[in-house]
């Protein structure tokens, strides 16, 4: 197997971790194309909303704007440390461990919840937080999701004898399969769509590897560029176009449900 290499400060080196400067850079089409699932959400004045994984919050903060009450919750400290520089009452809270009772008129999450590996227990947890008849609103990654880039991460890591676990570490189910959780869960969908928007990256590929995948390329060690550089040029034939774009393969799932019993 690959060596993983320590990182400073890292108490587990295969986790993700972020960092708000790097993702504001790399990736922040993630919460400017998130903007419409607030239009899902429809916040009103007065309302009590959970922001579920609310990463740097600048969606957070635009709910606030409604008029609502936020809160901010986010597995990443440098995230929340963030959000709470924008004066939101952001919290260090693992997704699968809410322990807030009846307290939210809604539940809102966007691309965080495939990083989230035990739905279930998320699901539960939303269902604990809101109101009788409260809605969960959100968007995350569906099937087929970055189906290039596992793939490429898959068969680099594979030839380089590493970890495939840290190839991708995602939860992206069809509509169908979430659903059937939500019903489960005791709510009602009300809206569920999955669609494929291909997304073009503002510092190419480099950069949403780097962003998404760091832990994947670090346990190469001394070999880390090798392993870029067969990365990079294993999805540039399907993802970057003639003039030099690189589009990622995104499939998004959208949803909205509420709690019913």
């Amino acid at each position: 197997m690959g060596s993983v290499t320590p990182i400073t400060g890292r108490k587990d080196p295969t986790k993700q971790v972020w960092n708000t400067k790097t993702y504001g850079e790399n990736t922040r089409f993630v919460s400017t194309l998130g903007k419409g699932v607030i239009g899902l959400l429809d916040p009103k004045e007065g309302e009590r909303i959970l922001d579920l994984g609310c990463g740097d919050g600048v969606l957070t903060e635009e709910i606030s704007s409604y008029g609502a009450d936020v809160v901010g919750i986010d597995g990443s400290e440098n995230f929340v440390e963030t959000a709470r520089s924008r004066g939101i009452d952001a919290r260090n809270v693992d997704g699968h461990q809410l322990e807030f009772d009846r307290e939210f008129d809604a539940v809102f999450s966007n691309a965080a919840l495939h990083w989230m590996l035990k739905p279930e227990k998320v699901i539960s947890g939303v269902a604990r937080a809101l109101k009788p008849e409260g809605r969960f609103v959100g968007e995350f990654g569906g099937f087929g999701n970055v189906a290039a880039i596992s793939a490429a991460l898959n068969a680099v890591g594979a030839s380089m004898d590493g970890d495939l676990s840290l190839a991708g570490p995602w939860y992206f189910p069809t509509s169908e399969a979430y659903s059937k959780l939500l019903g489960q869960g005791g709510f009602e969908v009300t809206y569920i769509s999955s669609f494929y928007r291909p997304t073009r990256l503002p510092t190419e590929i480099r950069g949403w590897l780097e962003t998404m995948r760091a832990p994947f390329f670090e346990q190469f060690g001394s070999e880390i560029e090798t392993a870029y550089d067969r990365v990079i040029a294993a999805l540039r034939p399907s993802l970057c176009d003639q003039e030099g774009n690189w589009i990622a393969d995104y499939v998004r799932l959208r949803f909205s449900a509420k709690l019913v019993g």
